[in-house]
Parts: C-alpha cells; structure tokens; sequence
C-alpha cells in the first residue's frame, strides 16, 4: 500500500481520536475514501487503534455497506422489500442488468457501477426505490432504470439522478433528494405546532425526579412496539450506579414497510432533540447519541446543521436553558446496513464500534449499557411524546386515543391502497377505520408491525391498534386479492434469513429449515403433518433465540397459518402410501448422476 495512503489511513483514525470505540466510524470513512476496506487497511486502522485485525474485519464483514473487495465508485442498491417486489423491482433489476451489461453483485469492467441489492431501504410508499450512493431514487420503472444507468454511465455522478427535490426540507440544500413526505394526516402530538424550546422551559422547572414522575403519569410506552413504559425506563437509569450516563436515540427503523421516522427526522427533528434533551436532565446524563440508519446518510448534514442551530439557541451544550450546570450534547452514530442494529443491545454494540450482535440481558442497558454504563434507549417518535408531555403535561397526553395506550401513533402504510404515506392516528383506531381513511376498502390481509409482527385477516379488521389489542412499531402493509400471502410470507421469511447476525442456531437454522417447508407447501408437495411441523419448529425458534430478530421471525409462517389456515388446506394433500411428498428422488440424487454420469438402477426406468 502506498505512502500517502498509509497516511490518509492513519489521518481518518486520528479524527475519530484513535478509539476503537469510534471503529465504525473509521471503517465508513476508509470504505467512502478508497470503495472498499482491504485487509492492508485493516491492518493499520487496528494498530492505530491498539486492536486486533480480526475486531476490524469482523465489523467489515457484518455490515451490508461494508466490503472487503473493491465496489464500484458508484452503488446502486436496488430494494428488494416486499413493497418493492409489489411494484415491479424483479423487472427494474433486469433492467439495470441489461442496460450495465452486469449481474446483481458484480462490478462494470471499467470499476464505475456495482450493482447491489438491498432489503427496505425506508421507502415503501414510493417504492420501487433505489439507494445510489447516498441518493435516493424512488417510483422507478424499467425505463427510469435504464435511463438511471445510461445518465450514471455518461456523468459518473449520483446528484445527477436528482431532477426535482421532494417537498418540505427534502428540498433543502442540506438534504437535496427526491423524496416525498407522503405526510398524509398530521396529529396533536407529533406534527402539530412546535415551538422550540417550549418544552424545555417547562421541564426545566421541575426536578429531574419530578420530570420523570409526569412521564410516567402520562402512560407513555416506547412507540418501537415493545411498548415499555418510558418513564419507568428513566427511573432506572437514573437510579442505576454509574459516573456516566448516556441517551441513544434509536434512529435505525429498518423494520420493512417502516418509514415514518424518516419523516420526523426531516420534518421535526427539533422535537426529537428537545425529548432526548429532556431524557439527559431527567437521568442525569451529558452525552446523547442518535443511531441513524446507513439508508438515511442523507438526512446527516441536515441533522448535524440542526445540533449546530440548537447549541447556538442554548438548547444543547452548557447550560441549557439557562439551568446553571445542565450540560447536555449529541452525536450522530451512522449505521451501515444492519437490521439487526434496531435491536436496542445490538444497537449499543453497533455504537460501541463493534458487530452489532446483541447482548446477553440481564442486565439491561438502563443498569449496564452504552460503556457499561446506565442508558436509555428510546426511539424516535418516543422522545418526540416525552416532549409534548413535558410542554402540554401529563393529562392532556393521557386524555389522548385508548385509555390503556393513550396518544397518538404513527402508522406507515403502503401497498395495495390509494394513498400510502404516514398517518398520525389515535391509539384506539380499528384497522377497518384506518383502511377507509387510506384507501383500502378490498384488502384481504394486513401486515401490522411488520414482517416480525402479525398477518391478520378480514376477521380481525375491528381489532384496535393499541398496546392491548394490535401493537405495532408503526409498519402497516395492505394486501388486495390478487396478492399470494403465503408467497409474501416466504420473501419475509427470505429477509430473516439473510438479516440474522447467525449468533445462535435456532435463528441461524430454523428460519431456513422453516422457509424450506413453507416453499414445499407453496409447491404443492406438503401434507397435513407438514403444519404441525411448522407450528412446533417455529414455537422453538422464538423460545430458544437469543434475540429479538429470532424470537419473532417465524411470525409470517405461524401468523399465516393462525389467520390464513384455509390457503394451507387448500396445497396440502393427504399421504395414503406411506411415501413422504416432501421428499424428491430424483432431486436427491441429483449431484450423485452427475459425478457418476448415469442414473441409478433402482429408479432407472
């Protein structure tokens, strides 16, 4: 490796202090400056970091953004979620093949375009959608494809994608892309009125103690989809033992069909901010840190300027507010392409510079988090509450949508429906009302929560969206008639398959083993025991997974079956000959009759 890249190496570690703690922001630095982090490189950032090779590739290999061998000066990454796949992504892919003269996963002769696909990049209501570099092209076609790749191929440069900025500050010069709002009902909590700063006074002229106490008055629970009550969260981080403390926003929706933190972070970042500035002074922390998923890399310098315009307020740093020795600031994380990373423990190992694997709890990070010391993590729209509870108080946020799940929630709804985008609803609401208010009157299945969450059916259109009753993270994706469920449930199964850190063998294994019978059954080789199988493997996979990824991926299959049990029936057949259906012959013996160059003599015919 050359002198003088040696020296940019070395440059790149010394911004980031020479911390292994910083090691994903370094290894994102080498792979922006050279298109790859090659094992020479690996090597000097661990001696600059005083850490072994192996910490460092083990991050490269981890992250989907990452690469050991050299990529393209341009990526495009071509989502293949669910909502994509709906909208044609299968022929925009063949497209792009054509018109690049190359595969999925390879790179042009002349090293400009590697091609890439990619799970839900955080575009579903505009989806098919492509990540080129750090430029979002959405509402793709097979002709906008070539086109795409003809206009990359003469300029060599992705701001040349961008022809007309979406609305809001998608058009700002900061964040210049094409995407769309799709802000489709705006609420009293998240998108009403803001003015900054309110919130802060108000909590300010309380104790920290007293703060709490109204976050828990309110009822608030984490609107990620576990649902902890957040002010209880923040009494144990505040009574947790620890010189230090810290407050991670959880900014990494990678959830498929999940887009609605993306707006927030456009349109009201403020907000978010006041509430993690808030989560400081209630914990007693200095040190805040927003995760942001690598899909969003473009919304970075728009989210560093607003930190910048809120220190210049005396909204963060010293002395905030006014309150003499109140010091809070925040960093930006960047993720790298990781599903894993919404995990909170992953998320906090992910921050810490390392694979984002999650943890072994107890003890939780609000005892032992981020550096071992008390932590909160809450997502996006949950700091975005806490501040509105602090500015408006307790009760008017209890008064809010269910008693037992009271304010709003933030639904992101795409597929089959006329007007996909985000929707500020009460908690409370019925999937049947929120079809009517998108545009949905003949869907036959909805994905509430995601593909980790359930699939339900017309039966359960009256159910509410609440704590109780339908929880969900904020994804809601609509089927019609003329979809496959089970074929959606084997793309989500596919996505768990490839998203697992394969830390354990449940998650590891099952999920393929899993996929592998549902496809028999979609096949037309299943029969009836084939269920049982499904029901009793997937009930082990959730039980004995260390995480959250596996104790809720056999969802698409085991929800399916619960809701959707006569698309089973109708493939299966009954065994009457003692033969296994599921078992083919001749498919077995397939690598056998091509070493040996001819067939069996048992099944010779």
């Amino acid at each position: 490796m050359q002198t003088s890249t040696n020296g940019t190496i070395i440059s790149l570690c010394k911004d980031y202090g020479n911390s292994p703690m910083r090691l994903m922001d370094v290894v994102q630095a080498v792979q922006a400056k050279f298109g790859h982090v090659s094992g020479e490189a690996m090597e000097i950032i661990a001696r600059q970091l005083g850490t072994h090779r192996v910490e460092v590739q083990g991050v490269v290999s981890f992250y989907a953004f990452l690469s050991e061998q050299p990529q393209g000066k341009i990526v495009i990454r071509l989502s293949n979620c669910a909502m994509g796949n709906i909208g044609g992504a299968q022929q925009i892919g063949e497209a792009l093949e054509q018109e690049l003269g190359i595969s999925f996963g390879q790179t042009t002769p002349d090293s400009m375009i590697s091609l890439e696909h990619t799970s839900c990049i955080g575009m579903c209501d505009q989806c098919p959608a492509a990540l080129v570099n750090d430029v979002v092209v959405t509402g793709l076609t097979p002709d906008s494809a070539r086109e795409m790749a003809r206009k990359l191929k003469q300029t060599g440069d992705p701001r040349s994608l961008i022809t007309q900025p979406g609305e809001g500050n998608n058009a700002s010069e900061l964040v210049n892309q094409m995407v769309r709002n799709n802000l489709r009902k705006a609420g009293e909590v998240i998108f009403s009125d803001y003015q900054p700063g309110a919130a802060l006074a108000k909590a300010l002229e309380l104790s920290p103690e007293e703060l709490i106490g109204q976050i828990k008055d309110s009822k608030l629970r984490g609107r990620g989809g576990a649902g902890f009550p957040t002010g209880m969260k923040w009494e144990f981080a505040r009574r947790a033992k620890g010189e230090r403390r810290f407050v991670i926003c959880n900014a990494d929706e990678g959830e498929p069909g999940t887009f609605k933190d993306r707006v927030i972070l456009t349109q009201m970042p403020e907000l978010m901010i006041e509430g993690m500035t808030l989560a400081g002074y209630a914990i007693g922390s200095s040190e805040g840190i927003i995760y942001l998923r690598g899909e969003y890399a473009y919304l970075r310098r728009f989210l560093e300027a607003t930190l910048d315009q809120r220190r210049a307020a005396g909204l963060l740093g010293k002395d905030i507010g006014g309150k003499a020795g109140f010091y809070f600031d925040i960093r930006i994380q960047m993720g790298a392409g990781a599903y894993i990373c919404g995990e909170e423990t992953a998320l906090i190992a992910s921050a810490e510079g390392g694979r984002g694997e999650p943890k072994n709890r107890p003890p939780f990070p609000a005892q032992k988090g981020y550096l071992d010391a008390p932590t909160i993590v809450n997502n996006v729209e949950t700091f975005c509450c806490a501040a509105r509870v602090a500015e408006n108080g307790p009760a008017w946020f209890a008064a809010i949508g269910d008693p037992e799940s009271p304010g709003t929630k933030l639904l992101s709804v795409s597929g089959d429906i006329e007007r996909p985008g985000v929707y500020e609803m009460e908690m409370g609401v019925t999937v049947t009302e929120l079809l009517a208010e998108v545009g949905a009157q003949d869907a036959v299945a909805v994905q509430v929560g995601g593909p980790s969450g359930q699939c339900i059916g017309q039966d359960k259109f009256d159910n509410r969206i609440s704590y109780s009753d339908l929880a969900t993270g904020g994804s809601m994706m609509v089927f019609g008639p003329q979809r496959d469920v089970l074929e959606i449930a084997s793309h989500f199964m596919e996505f768990f398959i490839e998203e697992s850190c394969g830390f354990c063998t449940p998650c590891r294994v099952g999920n393929v083993l899993l996929k592998q019978r549902l496809d028999l059954i979609r096949e037309g080789q299943g029969e009836p025991s084939d269920i049982d199988y499904l029901t009793e493997l997937g009930k082990a996979v959730k039980v004995t997974s260390r995480c959250g990824l596996g104790q809720t991926s056999p969802n698409p299959i085991l929800t399916t079956i619960e809701n959707f049990r006569a698309l089973y029936d109708s493939k299966l057949h009954e065994v009457t000959d003692g033969m296994q259906s599921t078992f083919d012959i001749n498919k077995a013996l397939g690598d056998a009759v091509r070493v040996q160059g001819r067939q069996p003599v048992h099944f010779d015919d």
